[in-house]
């Protein structure tokens, strides 16, 4: 390793922190080697990316879109990079006009696709609602191919620091099921990924809030106070708690909950909009049809960014491409105006509601349309109520907070916000937000909370990787927390065959709330039977409210907001010598490794031998 390629230790130069977003991806580093504790050396990379075919310029953010052209679409040149001249396809802001344009040749919000439980996510199958004639990708693979591109930028701009060679760390969203981060963690490696970490989100915000603060963070915030971070970006809405502790007299941070997995985001709000300028258009006899409404919903995109980002302006222009002889006069063109906007963000995302609101989910249909399971309440100021008030005790047994806590309070009360996210751009929806939640606090004679200054709603998820995988290597302040759920794994009750019941089912927690990474629990006093041989089914669960199960808990009984189900997962494990479809005698146990991922490992009581649990990331297909 060459000396600028290495840190003052031996280790890496670089900590580079990758942002895998819905709408956006973003490359930072911290240079480790002209780093001195709290005070880091760090930048963005600005990202080489075609902006127009045979055009390429550098850009500060990778839009997440994919771009597959037709054959005879372009020349042979026009989609060469620095470092590829080869390849078919587009990534980042010429995929995003030109597939505004031609939205059957897009391949948008990936990262959603690739968390749905309910497709087989290293299928072709996307774009969705692409014609038969259009090729596909699987959303595994337009993420490696989002994530390889950003390793080929940082190789182009650093030949002296190989990106094989340094500390890099993606980020995903707090509530990201083991199923989705080891997916997250396959596409990296198929990037060319040598090795990595997995940090949630918001604790990437929230440790950028901390590195660019220089220290200064021990002053804004004091023991005993709770930090809300609300992320709400172009897919998801992820909130997480962190607590204020001091410990030997230093403050220390500690996650103490996170939101469940909400599909809610800026993807939800362009749909919206587009749907009334529809509406606006069906007024005028003009009907889209289903590929002018995508077309719509990236122009509509556009058009609310402009109008939530310069309060001045009244409109935007809306134009609608045609196909053909369908609309007399070529393209559709509209307006959307500040009002509509407004209206319809406001009230439809973030109304306001009482502490006590839940959000409200409807009966399903029989049959729907494949399509992302996104949430089916819109309101975000509903899910956070429900967060908040699931969390009402969390902090009860902390270290000092005993006493700080309100028994009497229906919903845990936040001190400070910090805001990110795309979303949050708008100040409009920023200020709506703290304004519903220190309405709350006000009922209930609490104090009302403020908004940490200094966030970056583009890049501080980036950059808090960046700073976090700096912070790994002894450096800066750590959050604490483990997991941010207790997981459980199902059991089947052994009794005789009754017909038309079902064995009853135990949940046997494997991993405690709290866990900390590379930490491997084994069930000590404990056996159970495990397949071996032929296929089977192991279901997981999971909660963020049960936080006093210990290692080996085994429930007969649950609420049915105490668990949640994450998915079954299939298995075929080696019969290593045994009769196929024999039951071993085996212990088990359970790592959290640096990825987030949880490993199951089962272990023979005679022999020895072991097995180790894959998550099977296909979801819930099912063998006939």
């Amino acid at each position: 390793m060459s000396a600028t390629a290495a840190g003052h230790d031996g280790g890496p130069q670089y900590c580079i922190g990758i942002d895998l977003g819905t709408t956006h991806c973003a490359l930072a580093w911290v240079d480790v080697a002209a780093s001195d504790g709290e005070k880091t050396v760090y930048g963005v990379l600005d990202v080489p990316q075609l902006t127009a075919p045979g055009s390429v310029g550098k850009l500060p953010l990778l839009p997440s879109f994919l771009y597959l052209p037709h054959d005879s679409e372009m020349a042979a040149d026009d989609l060469a990079l620095p470092w590829n001249g080869e390849q078919r396809f587009a990534v980042g802001e010429m995929a995003r006009s030109r597939g505004a344009q031609t939205p059957i040749r897009l391949v948008s919000s990936a990262k959603s696709w690739l968390c749905h439980p309910g497709v087989d996510r290293r299928a072709a199958i996307l774009p969705s609602d692409a014609p038969p004639e259009v090729a596909r990708v699987s959303p595994l693979e337009a993420s490696t191919r989002y994530l390889a591109h950003l390793r080929q930028s940082w190789d182009h701009a650093h030949p002296e620091a190989p990106f094989e060679l340094q500390d890099v760390t993606i980020t995903i969203p707090a509530s990201f099921d083991p199923a989705a981060r080891e997916l997250t963690a396959e596409a990296a490696r198929a990037a060319g990924y040598q090795s990595l970490t997995l940090l949630e989100e918001p604790q990437a915000a929230l440790y950028h809030w901390i590195q660019a603060s220089a220290g200064q963070w021990r002053k804004d915030v004091r023991p005993g106070e709770i930090i809300l971070v609300i992320d709400v970006g172009g897919g998801t809405s992820d909130f997480s708690l962190i607590a204020v502790l001091e410990r030997g007299g230093n403050l220390e941070l500690h996650r103490v909950a996170v939101g469940d997995h909400i599909l809610l985001g800026g993807d939800n709000m362009d749909l919206m909009l587009a749907h009334v300028v529809a509406r606006k258009l069906a007024s005028q006899g003009k009907q889209l049809d289903p590929w002018q409404m995508r077309a719509l919903t990236y122009a509509c995109r556009s058009a609310k960014e402009s109008l939530l980002g310069d309060a001045t302006l009244d409109a935007q222009p809306i134009v609608v491409p045609s196909r053909g002889a369908k609309l007399i006069g070529g393209s559709v063109r509209t307006e959307l105006t500040q009002a509509e906007v407004r209206s319809a963000l406001l009230e439809g995302f973030f109304p306001r509601v009482d502490a006590a609101s839940r959000p409200v989910n409807r009966a399903r249909g029989g049959l729907t349309q494949l399509g992302l399971p996104y949430a089916q309440d819109a309101g975000v100021t509903r899910h956070l109520a429900a967060l908040l008030g699931r969390q009402a005790g969390a902090t009860s047994e902390l270290e000092g907070f005993a006493g700080r806590v309100d028994a009497g309070a229906s919903f845990l009360h936040p001190t400070a916000v910090l805001f990110n996210g795309g979303v949050f751009k708008s100040a409009l929806l920023a200020e709506r937000t703290l304004e519903t939640l220190n309405g709350w606090l006000h009922a209930e004679q609490a104090a009302p909370a403020r908004v940490l200054p200094g966030a970056d709603m583009d890049l501080a998820v980036a950059r808090g990787a960046a700073y976090y995988g700096y912070v790994r290597r002894g450096q800066g302040v750590r959050i604490r927390g483990g997991t941010a759920r207790a997981y459980y794994v199902a059991v089947e009750s052994s009794m005789p065959a009754i017909p038309g019941f079902e064995p009853p089912v135990q949940a046997l927690c494997i991993a405690p709330f709290g866990m900390e990474e590379g930490i491997e629990a084994e069930l000590q006093t404990q056996e159970f039977g495990l397949v071996v041989g032929e296929a089977m089914h192991l279901r997981f669960f999971g909660s963020s409210v049960r936080r006093q199960d210990a290692l080996g808990t085994l429930l007969d009984f649950w609420q049915p907001d105490e668990l949640q189900e994450l998915g079954e997962i299939q298995a075929t494990l080696p019969a290593e010598g045994r009769q196929a479809g024999e039951i071993v005698q085996v212990r088990l146990s359970a790592v959290a490794t640096d990825t987030g991922t949880l490993g199951l490992t089962a272990v023979a009581a005679q022999g020895g031998e072991r097995w180790k649990v894959e998550f099977d990331v296909r979801g819930n297909t099912q063998e006939a």
